[in-house]
């Protein structure tokens, strides 16, 4: 005799506890355990090899379940650790708020974002000197927008790699500043934390961790 062959009066017993919760608990269990062997038929009593199974499963099935809870908590923890010190973020592409990035293989990549539509948007890159090298128009509409430089220079040539820092200035047609910040995009290298500061490595250049808005896909 199997747990399916109980009758209704195992239903009736367990239905005010599976009101309640949608998980069996151990007296659930033993519950219908003792349902079980009141309604078995004596002429064919459950088998003892059985009988002993169930009896094993019953008992360890609170365990399990505390198991698994145990289980996702510790999950949950390593995750939150990880995003806090910053190791989770190692091989993703992020946004954070900041200005100076590393040109890698002729490419680096900003943001800035608008809080209202521009009149006009100027997008200055200078290097480690503080020297414009590259300057052109940027998008004027209200949100957030992206800057990648191949490294072309005003002159027409191609800047050296190394670190750049980014300026934008947008203004409305009262000359009034509508930008709210610059970011840098990059992928993260690694994790530096010798300053005190958990800041994530993106190319030579670092991001505080709490700088980050956004991880890109």
């Amino acid at each position: 005799m199997t747990i399916s062959a109980v009758s209704s009066a195992a239903t009736t017993t367990t239905s005010a506890t599976s009101s309640s919760t949608s998980a069996l608990s151990t007296d659930d269990f033993l519950q219908l355990l003792v349902t079980q062997l009141q309604n078995q038929n004596p002429l064919d009593p459950t088998d003892t090899t059985e009988f002993m199974n169930q009896l094993v499963s019953y008992a360890s099935y609170s365990t399990q379940q505390d198991m698994n809870s145990s289980i996702q908590q510790l999950v949950t923890s390593m995750n939150s650790m990880l995003a806090s010190n910053g190791i989770g973020y190692i091989g993703q592409t992020v946004e954070a708020q900041g200005d100076t990035t590393t040109l890698q293989n002729g490419q680096a990549s900003w943001g800035y974002s608008l809080s209202s539509a521009a009149a006009s948007t100027t997008i200055t890159v200078k290097d480690q000197s503080g020297n414009t090298v590259y300057s052109t128009s940027g998008d004027t509409s209200s949100g957030s927008h992206t800057f990648t430089w191949d490294g072309t220079t005003n002159s027409g040539g191609k800047a050296a790699d190394g670190d750049y820092t980014i300026s934008v200035s947008a203004t409305n047609a009262s000359g009034t500043s509508v930008l709210d910040y610059t970011t840098v995009i990059g992928k993260v290298s690694g994790v530096d934390s010798t300053s005190g500061t958990t800041k994530l490595v993106i190319g030579n250049t670092t991001v505080d961790l709490t700088s980050v808005i956004s991880i890109k896909s």
